[in-house]
C-alpha cells in the first residue's frame, strides 16, 4: 500500500522509470591519479553483462580543482584520447581549455550584472 494517495506524490520523489539505468549506455569507470595535480578517468563501455562493448570507444575525463577564497572549485573536462597514455599527455591542455571557458563564462556573467539598468517610477521592474 502506498503512503501517498494517487496523484499526491511528493514532487521530489522520482518515479522508478526515471531512475532506470540505460542498459545500452553502461561504462566501467577507472580512476588514475598522481595524488598531486588531478585525476584521469577512463570510462570503458561495457554490456549489461559487464563485458567490454567493442562497438563503442572509451571516454577519458580529466579532473582537478582550483583553490578559491570560498573553497575548492572543481574543474572537469573531456580529453580527446584513444588510450590512457595519450589522455595523460593531453590532460594539461584539456584542463587549461576548461579553465578558459570557465573564465569566459564568469566574465560574461559579470558584464551582464554590471550592465545599465533602468528603473521606472511606476514599478519595481528593472529593465536591462
Amino acid at each position: 500500500m502506498s503512503e501517498h494517495p494517487p496523484g499526491d506524490r511528493d514532487r521530489t520523489e522520482a518515479a522508478p522509470s526515471d531512475l532506470a539505468l540505460d542498459r545500452h549506455n553502461l561504462y566501467l569507470e577507472e580512476t588514475f591519479t598522481d595524488l598531486k595535480v588531478g585525476i584521469v578517468k577512463r570510462l570503458t563501455p561495457v554490456t549489461v553483462d559487464g563485458l567490454p562493448d567493442k562497438g563503442r570507444k572509451p571516454i577519458f575525463i580529466g579532473e582537478t580543482h582550483l583553490e578559491t577564497p570560498h573553497g575548492p572549485l572543481p574543474i572537469q573536462a573531456p580529453i580527446p584520447a584513444k588510450e590512457l597514455a595519450q589522455a595523460i599527455k593531453r590532460f594539461p591542455e584539456a584542463i587549461e581549455a576548461a579553465m578558459r571557458r570557465l573564465s569566459e563564462e564568469l566574465r560574461k556573467m559579470k558584464e551582464a550584472q554590471a550592465g545599465p539598468r533602468i528603473e521606472t517610477p511606476e514599478s519595481r521592474i528593472i529593465i536591462p
